[in-house]
C-alpha cells in the first residue's frame, strides 16, 4: 500500500537493506546468540530464533546452514566485521536505531517477550553504538501503540453490537471499521520517516499502531480478539499483572506475600525488588529502600513476613547502636591501637542483645527460603505476563531470590523469564557449584555484591 499524499511506497526493512547488510545482520545475531547463550540447554532457542529470523529478513534458505553454524558458536571472530558491514549500509548509516526497532518487532510478533530476546537486543544495540536509552524509549512507544490500538478496538466493538450482519454502522464507527485493514501498511517501515526515529521516537511509532509489533499477523490480528490477546499475553490475566496477585490463604509457613507497585503504568519489562529487613523509623516500610531505583519503568517490591523482618531489623539496630557506643567509650580509655583491640571484646550486655537476634534471624532464614520458592511458582505461572523480569534484593531479600532461582531451575519452561539478577549481601552458600545451577535460569547477568 502507498502512503497518503502520494509519497513513495512503504517497504519492509528487509527490502531496504542490501543483501550484504541482511546477511551481516543475521550473522551478527547468530554469533551474538552463541556468545550470550552457549549452554547446551539453549540450543533449541538459538536454532529456533535464527531460523525464524532468516525468514523474517527474506534471506534465501541457502544461507540457513551458515546462520545455524554461527548460532552454534562458529565464526565468533567475525563480529566486528559484520558490525561494520551493517553500519556501512546506506539505509542504516544515519539511523542504526531501526535495527533495534526491527529486532523488537520480531521478538514481540507472537505476544511473548522472551528475556533472552531482550538480552540479545541489548547486546546488538551496544554493538551498533546505540545508546541503551533508545531501546527503553522504543519499548515505551511501542507499548503506547498497543494501548491505543486496544482502545480503538474496544470502541469499534461496542457500536458494532447494535447492527445486523448486513447493516453497516454509520459515522466514525463505519470509518474506523473500513479503515482498519489499512493499518496493515504500518507493518512496513516508511523510508521517508525512518530518519525521525532517533530524534523523536514516540510520534511516528504511536502513529504506526501495534501492527508494527505483531509482525506478519499485522492489522488482521489486531482487528480481532487476537489483538487484545497480545496485551493479555504480555501483561498477565486481565491486565492486573502482579498487583492482581495476593495470597488468599496461608501457604506453608508463609503468612504474608504481596506485590506493591513502586511506579505507575506498564512497561515491556519489569523489576521486582525484595527487602531484606525492616526497622522502626525511615526504613519501616517495604518501599522505603527502593525510592531511587532506575532499573525499568515498571517496578514492584515484594511485601513478605513484615512481622518477623521488623523484629530482626530492630534487633540489628539495637546491636549496632550498642556496638557503636561501646567502641566509642572504650577507645577513649586507651591509645588508638590498644583501644581498637579492646573494643573487639564485647561486654556481657551486648552479648545478650546478640542472643536476641538468633530467634528472628533463624525464623527469617527459614521463611525467606519458603518465600523464594513461592515466588518462583508465581513467575513460572506468568502472573506478570510474558515479559522479562529483573530481580534485585539485599540481605534476606537476596536470599529469597537465590531460592527462587534454585526452585525455577528444577522446573520445565523456566528459561526466558528472568533477565538480570542483583544480589547484595546474600546470606547463602558461596561455593561455585551452588551458583552454577541458577545460571541457566538467568538470561542476562547475575551480579553478586558482598564484603569479604
Amino acid at each position: 500500500a502507498e502512503r497518503a499524499g502520494g509519497k513513495e511506497p512503504c517497504v519492509l526493512l528487509a527490502q531496504q537493506l542490501g543483501e550484504p547488510g541482511r546477511f551481516a545482520y543475521a550473522a551478527l545475531c547468530g554469533i551474538s546468540l552463541a556468545w550470550l547463550f552457549p549452554e547446551k540447554e539453549q540450543s533449541s532457542f538459538r536454532t529456533g530464533f535464527i531460523e525464524g529470523f532468516v525468514k523474517w529478513l527474506d534471506l534465501p534458505e541457502a544461507v540457513l546452514p551458515a546462520m545455524t553454524a554461527f548460532a552454534s558458536g562458529l565464526g565468533g571472530e567475525g563480529t566486528e566485521m559484520f558490525t561494520q558491514i551493517l553500519l556501512k549500509d546506506p539505509f542504516l548509516k544515519e539511523n542504526p536505531v531501526v535495527i533495534t526497532q526491527d529486532l523488537l518487532s520480531f521478538s514481540l510478533r507472537d505476544g511473548y517477550y522472551d528475556a533472552r530476546a531482550r538480552v540479545l537486543i541489548c547486546h546488538i544495540t551496544w554493538l551498533l553504538r546505540i545508546p541503551s536509552e533508545e531501546l527503553e524509549a522504543l519499548e515505551e512507544s511501542l507499548l503506547e501503540s498497543l494501548k491505543e490500538q486496544k482502545k480503538e478496538e474496544s470502541e469499534i466493538a461496542e457500536p458494532s453490537r447494535h447492527f445486523s450482519p448486513t447493516e453497516k454502522p454509520e459515522g466514525s464507527a463505519f470509518l474506523k471499521s473500513e479503515l482498519r485493514p489499512s493499518l496493515a501498511r504500518w507493518k512496513r517501515l516508511p523510508c521517508t520517516e525512518i530518519p525521525c526515529l532517533t530524534g523523536g521516537l514516540a510520534a511516528p511509532l504511536v502513529a504506526a499502531g501495534a501492527a508494527t509489533i505483531i509482525g506478519s499477523a499485522g492489522a488482521a490480528a489486531l482487528a480481532s480478539t487476537a489483538g487484545i490477546a497480545v496485551m493479555a499475553s504480555l501483561f498477565g490475566a486481565a491486565g492486573a499483572g502482579l498487583t492482581g496477585y495476593k495470597m488468599k490463604k496461608r501457604v506453608g509457613a508463609i503468612e504474608e506475600f504481596e506485590f506493591l507497585p513502586l511506579t505507575e503504568g506498564k512497561h515491556l519489562h519489569i523489576t521486582i525488588a525484595i527487602t531484606g529487613w525492616l526497622c522502626t523509623g525511615k526504613y519501616g516500610s517495604f518501599t522505603a529502600s527502593w525510592s531511587s531505583m532506575l532499573q525499568s519503568r515498571e517496578q514492584y517490591c515484594l511485601a513478605w513476613e513484615s512481622k518477623y523482618l521488623m523484629e530482626l531489623g530492630n534487633a540489628l539496630d539495637s546491636l549496632l547502636n550498642g556496638f557503636v557506643n561501646m567502641v566509642a567509650q572504650e577507645a577513649l580509655k586507651f591509645t588508638v591501637l590498644s583501644g581498637i583491640v579492646t573494643a573487639l571484646t564485647w561486654p556481657a550486655s551486648l552479648l545478650t542483645v546478640a542472643g536476641v537476634i538468633d530467634n528472628p534471624w533463624g525464623v527469617c532464614l527459614h521463611r525467606s527460603a519458603e518465600v523464594g520458592k513461592h515466588l518462583a511458582h508465581i513467575l513460572l505461572s506468568r502472573q506478570q505476563g510474558k515479559r522479562p523480569v529483573t530481580l534485585i534484593g539485599f540481605s534476606l531479600g537476596a536470599r529469597v531470590i537465590y531460592f527462587c532461582l534454585h526452585e525455577m531451575a528444577q522446573e520445565k519452561d523456566s528459561q526466558g523469564i528472568i533477565e538480570d539478577v542483583v544480589l547484595l549481601g546474600a546470606p547463602v552458600e558461596g561455593e561455585a557449584k551452588h551458583w552454577k545451577v541458577i545460571t541457566k535460569v538467568v538470561s542476562g547477568r547475575i551480579i553478586n555484591g558482598y564484603c569479604r
